[in-house]
C-alpha cells in the first residue's frame, strides 16, 4: 500500500524508511523533521527504536507547507490532488487549517472519487492564542479534517484522556496515541519525542493502510467505517488496530423502522345519531317536566299568596 504524507516532507535519508520514500518536487527535504517524524510512525522497519502501525508500506511524500513548516490551503489542496494523481491508497494531512473550506473540501472529493481515503488531524497539535494570551482550546472545525468523507482524529494519552490545554477538537471520527510518542527524525538512527493529534492521524492512516492491504476489496468508504465501527467504543471511537483488521462487522447497518401510529377507532354511523338522539330526547323530557311542574305549583301560590323571601 501507499500512503501519502502531506506534510514538511519526508528525509529519505531516514533508515527505518530506506528504500520506500518517493518524493514528489522538494519533498525529499524535511528540514522541520513533522513529515519524516509521523511517516515513521506510519511505516518504519522495525529495525531500530520506532516501528510505524505498516511497516511495509510505501511512503509517497507531498510538500503540504513551505521549507519552514508554515502550512498554506493552496499548498495542501495540491498536495492532496497531487496524491490522488500519483494512485495513493492513503492520503495523511498533517495539518489542521481554520480556514479554506472550499478549496480543501474540493481536493477532498478529488479523493473520495479516486477512492483514496484522506485521514487528518481534527485539531492542530498547539492551541491558537487567545486575546488574553492564553490558550484557546474551544472546539472549532479545522479543515480538511471537518470535510465529508474524510477520517478526523484526535489525540489522546497512555491514561486515555487528553493533555491539559489541548485545542478542542469538533465532531473527531477516532482517538488515537498521540500524547508523549515517539518517533524518527530525519536522519541518522536517533528518535525524538511528540504530542498531537497530527501524530494521533499518523498512526490512523497506518491502520487504514493494513486494513486495505488485509482486505484490498474494501472501498475507502468501507475502510473509514471499519476504522470507526471496529474500535474500541467510547464517546470517540478509540483507535484498536488489531480489532480493525480481524473483526466481523454487519453486512449491512440496521435501520429502526417506524413505529406505527395507534389506530382509533370511530364512532359507526348507526351509533352517532343514536347517542345524538338520546341525548336530545332526555334534554326535551327535562324540560317538559319543568314547565310542567311550574304550571302546577304557580297558581297554587298565588292563591296562598305567596311572597319571595325577604
Amino acid at each position: 500500500m501507499t500512503v501519502a504524507v502531506v506534510d514538511t516532507g519526508v528525509s529519505a535519508q531516514a533508515p527505518t524508511l530506506a528504500g520506500r520514500v518517493t518524493a514528489l518536487g522538494a519533498a525529499s527535504q524535511d528540514c522541520v523533521g513533522h513529515g519524516s517524524f509521523v511517516a515513521g510512525l506510519i511505516a518504519a522497519a522495525g529495525t531500530g527504536t520506532v516501528t510505524g502501525v505498516a511497516p511495509a508500506a510505501k511512503i509517497l511524500a507531498v510538500r503540504g507547507t513551505d521549507a519552514r513548516g508554515r502550512a498554506d490551503t493552496g499548498l495542501v489542496a495540491d498536495g492532496i490532488t497531487n496524491a490522488v494523481d500519483q494512485g495513493a491508497d492513503v492520503i495523511y494531512v498533517g495539518q489542521a487549517l481554520s480556514s479554506g473550506e472550499k478549496e480543501l473540501a474540493a481536493a477532498v472529493e478529488r479523493a473520495t472519487k479516486g477512492d483514496a481515503l484522506v485521514v487528518a488531524p481534527a485539531a492542530p497539535d498547539l492551541a491558537p492564542e487567545g486575546p488574553d494570551r492564553q490558550p484557546d482550546t474551544r472546539a472549532r472545525a479545522y479543515w480538511p479534517a471537518h470535510a465529508d468523507d474524510v477520517v478526523s482524529v484526535v489525540d489522546h494519552g497512555p491514561d486515555g484522556g487528553r493533555p491539559e490545554n489541548a485545542p478542542g477538537a469538533l465532531d473527531a471520527d477516532l482517538s488515537a496515541p498521540g500524547d508523549a510518542v515517539i518517533g524518527i527524525g530525519p536522519r541518522d538512527g536517533g528518535h525524538f519525542i511528540g504530542s498531537g493529534s497530527s501524530l494521533a492521524a499518523a498512526h490512523v492512516a497506518g491502520a487504514a493502510a493494513l486494513i486495505r492491504s488485509y482486505h484490498p476489496n474494501l472501498s475507502a468508504a468501507e475502510v473509514a467505517r471499519r476504522l470507526q465501527e471496529a474500535s474500541y467504543p467510547d464517546d470517540v471511537p478509540r483507535l484498536d488496530t488489531y480489532a480493525v483488521l480481524t473483526a466481523v462487522l454487519p453486512t449491512h447497518r440496521p435501520v429502526a423502522e417506524p413505529r406505527p401510529e395507534p389506530v382509533r377507532l370511530a364512532a359507526s354511523a348507526a351509533d352517532r345519531p343514536r347517542h345524538r338522539a338520546l341525548l336530545i330526547g332526555g334534554g326535551a323530557l327535562a324540560v317538559v317536566l319543568l314547565v310542567g311542574g311550574a304550571i302546577a305549583v304557580v297558581p297554587r301560590g298565588k292563591a296562598r299568596n305567596w311572597r319571595p323571601a325577604e
